[in-house]
């Protein structure tokens, strides 16, 4: 608005120069008029505002400031968007890049606000910006020079979208210009308050600031933020035997652990406030998820090493560790099988470059090269592994009556990619859109994953950027894939999160703990000493910084996306039957039966790199001089009798299947709504998200449209292909014979030849349309003018050939199918 008022000041001042400094008698009224219009801009901002907002589209922010616009552009479409271009008016303002069409429609002043449009793009989600011009493209900077006038403006976003403009021949040149200089000045991160800057733009006005603070959460959804959010999820999940611990409350036990976490009723406050000096950051073992059949998952940091520990420690840990009625804990280790941070922020960044591309460059990768390019960036790889990691802790809970704790050196990347997936494999109800908000909530957003840092939106720290949270998404949609109708919330729904990761205006991801989040809310610091522990710091200058916005959640969607792409993102799905009544929190009425025969009542296992071992020191704590186990630890802590008896994961299966096949199978078969979403692993069943990686590619790869997995919506089935073209051969096959003679038209018709294939003439096909019965049968061998007509084909040959590729040979063959392999047989015959 700022620079909108400069401008218009600036024009009516050289106007009133120029004619101050001619003859006042010959311009009297001419300078008399210009006094009026500058009197009526500095008196009527408001209106000036509002009709500058108006022009950009109806739900323009309050104080937002058109900085430059072209008329008459075009913007190309999508896939998603039905592809083709769209004329209308680009604008670039100091929040983002907005493009309104010519036909859309006028925006309600009443509605609530909303960030961005369908065809806008955030100036904070921008990564370069190209121009093509006349046989030549350029990178431009906010120092560029322009030396000609771009025809085309593109765009590469942060979220993997590409995003291009073409100017059209009417366009005026200064508006092409002024308008790409804009948009490469605004972009850029010029300094570490850029973001700040970005967000005051987005969220800093009075309006927008007074209607984010009436805002109301969503009561359905459980934020896991208070204590009685956790007693709601411990309810939903049966799990007693647990209570909710307030020890974290000001967070002085760890600053990374949430304010409330769930320990076994057994273990006081006193006691477990010894435990937290045993591991990295403070982070204890507690509870994330309880399975029906009573297994516990857990999830905690690595141990250290350097800490004295006593016999109560050690019974501390053994309480926490075995929960509750459990005598088996399973120690998953999480480091040696699942990639580290650097190589998941090396695998994106080669597939970013892989699926976008650069038009301002020459290096292109060939076709017949991009799926070994493509597999070396390892991005599917490790996609794979987190989900063969996720399946066999799933597996493991599924065996019920255990404890499964989770382990990772600081407890904050890769053990919330795998509970969160198993929690999804696992629980219908984080397959729910409300659902897997609540799990991203308590398993990410409240247990301390450091989204800030990982997400590097300052661009100051890149040794610490690692897009976790995305290799969680990528692998949430491989379970999407194969399993669709077992998922309420849509694919749209995993894209729409993916592309808000990357916008910084939520608080969901602006902090890398809980804590932080609490301190930016109170918009006030705090500073920490040994004896007055959390304090307010004192301002030495007496003047208090500046408040910053308040920062919506990401789950707020109506301020990001209309009603219409709002209700993509659940689909419908039958009702889940209900499981049987819960009896102290398990499911499973013999637990027993399901209980390794030959683990011992204690037992502590190690799972790490798929094979199961009890190590001696599992608890790595020196108890004496040489840092060797005392005699407590060897009291204490009971192994199972030999390492040999240790049971793999494929006997703890073959158990529980042996144990359920005695039993014999019930009456009435009831599916179990539990039983895990086991993924398929092998081969291309790990496909590429396309939608997420493809969707803004100028120049599309064929081999990857060809060998994408599943195949898009937007795209023909080969098949369809297939009988499309055997379709048109067949038009002009009929378009080659010559009129029948009168008396072919009175004979009588005799019936198809291909009666006891199934085929129903009288009945179409959304793939062959419905063609009359023919007038006239000849023989096999006969001609008519210069075609031969082809024999039927062996009786029962079609069912013979299926019956050789795996079908029943007495199966009722469709009409579809029946007729496309007619209409082969014929095109073999008339070619070959």
């Amino acid at each position: 608005m700022t620079a909108a008022l400069s401008s218009i000041y600036t024009d009516v001042h050289i106007y009133i120069l120029f004619f101050f400094n001619v003859k006042r008698g010959q311009h009297e009224r001419h300078f008399f008029f210009c006094r009026i219009v500058l009197y009526y801009c500095l008196n009527h901002v408001d209106w000036i505002q509002k009709h500058v907002q108006s022009q950009t589209n109806g739900d323009g922010h309050q104080g937002e400031c058109v900085l430059h616009r072209a008329v008459m552009v075009r913007k190309k479409l999508t896939a998603g968007e039905g592809r083709g271009w769209l004329s209308g008016t680009l604008f670039c303002t100091h929040f983002r890049v907005a493009f309104v069409p010519q036909d859309a429609p006028k925006g309600d002043d009443d509605a609530d606000p909303i960030l961005l449009g369908d065809h806008d793009v955030a100036l904070a989600s921008i990564e370069k910006v190209v121009v093509v011009g006349p046989n030549r493209t350029k990178l431009v900077t906010a120092n560029s020079s322009l030396k000609f006038t771009p025809e085309e403006l593109v765009l590469y976003c942060r979220d993997l979208r590409v995003v291009c403009f073409l100017f059209d021949r009417l366009t005026p040149d200064p508006q092409v210009i002024e308008i790409t200089h804009a948009i490469a000045k605004t972009y850029q991160p010029l300094k570490a308050g850029s973001v700040l800057a970005f967000q005051n733009a987005a969220l800093g006005s009075v309006e927008m600031k007074q209607f984010l603070s009436n805002r109301r959460r969503d009561a359905h959804m459980n934020w896991h933020e208070s204590a009685a959010d956790w007693q709601r999820e411990l309810e939903r999940c049966g799990a007693t035997g647990w209570r909710v611990s307030s020890v974290n409350d000001r967070f002085e036990m760890s600053t990374s652990l949430p304010r409330f976490i769930v320990v076994p009723q057994k273990v006081l406050d006193t006691e477990l406030k010894k435990s937290f000096a045993h591991f990295n950051d403070g982070r204890i073992p507690r509870w994330c998820w309880r399975h029906p059949r009573g297994s516990d998952l857990l999830r905690m940091a690595g141990f250290q090493n350097n800490i004295y520990h006593e016999k109560d420690d050690i019974r501390n840990l053994e309480l926490i560790l075995f929960g509750c009625r459990s005598s088996l804990c399973v120690v998953v280790e999480l480091g040696e099988d699942l990639p580290s941070a650097a190589d998941i922020q090396l695998a994106h960044g080669r597939l970013r470059a892989l699926c976008l591309g650069d038009i301002s460059t020459s290096v292109t990768v060939p076709d017949d090269k991009w799926l070994s390019t493509l597999e070396a960036t390892h991005w599917l790889d490790y996609t794979r592994w987190c989900l063969k990691k996720a399946s066999e802790v799933a597996c493991l809970l599924r065996g019920g009556h255990m404890t499964v704790a989770l382990q990772e050196a600081e407890d904050r990347d890769l053990s919330c990619v795998v509970s969160s997936l198993v929690q999804v494999m696992c629980d219908p109800h984080c397959r729910t859109r409300r659902g897997f908000q609540s799990l991203v909530q308590k398993e990410w957003v409240t247990a301390g994953h450091r989204f800030y840092s990982r997400g590097n939106y300052h661009r100051d720290n890149d040794k610490e950027e690692a897009p976790v949270f995305l290799l969680f998404l990528d692998c949430a949609w491989q379970l999407w894939s194969q399993y669709p109708s077992r998922f309420q919330l849509s694919d749209d729904f995993l894209l729409a999160l993916h592309d808000s990761a990357h916008l910084p205006l939520f608080s969901s991801f602006l902090a890398n703990s809980q804590r932080e989040r609490c301190r930016r809310s109170q918009n006030q610091g705090q500073c920490y000493t040994p004896v007055n522990g959390w304090r307010d710091p004192l301002h030495t200058d007496g003047a208090p910084e500046p408040p910053d916005p308040p920062l919506p959640p990401v789950w707020d969607w109506s301020l990001q996306y209309g009603e219409r792409r709002r209700a993509g993102f659940t689909q419908p799905v039958p009702p889940a039957p209900a499981p049987r009544p819960a009896l102290n929190g398990n499911l499973n009425a013999d637990l027993d039966a399901n209980r390794p025969s030959d683990a011992s009542p204690g037992s502590v296992f190690l799972l790490s790199r798929g094979v199961f071992s009890c190590p001696a020191n599992l608890l790595p704590w020196r108890g004496g001089v040489g840092g060797g186990i005392s005699g407590v630890y060897r009291k204490s802590h009971r192994r199972a009798p030999s390492s040999e008896s240790v049971p793999g994961l494929e006997r703890l299966l073959r158990a529980r299947s042996l144990a359920e096949a005695r039993s014999g199978p019930p009456s009435r078969p009831v599916p179990d709504p539990y039983e895990p979403l086991l993924p398929l692993l092998v081969g291309p069943c790990v496909g590429l998200w396309k939608e997420c990686y493809h969707r803004g590619a100028l120049h599309p790869q064929v081999c990857a449209e060809a060998f994408s997995h599943p195949l898009s919506a937007n795209h023909r089935h080969p098949v369809e292909l297939l009988a499309r073209e055997v379709q048109r051969l067949q038009e002009q096959l009929d378009r080659a014979r010559p009129p029948s003679s009168p008396a072919a038209e009175t004979a009588e018709p005799r019936p198809a030849p291909f009666a006891d294939l199934n085929h129903n003439a009288n009945n179409g096909t959304f793939l062959y349309p419905r063609r009359p019965p023919a007038t006239r049968q000849l023989q096999s061998g006969q001609k008519q003018g210069n075609l031969v007509v082809c024999p039927p084909p062996p009786p029962g040959f079609f069912c013979k050939y299926l019956a050789g590729r795996g079908r029943r040979p007495t199966m009722h063959l469709e009409p579809s199918l029946t007729h496309f392999l007619h209409e082969s047989w014929r095109l073999f015959f008339f070619f070959f």
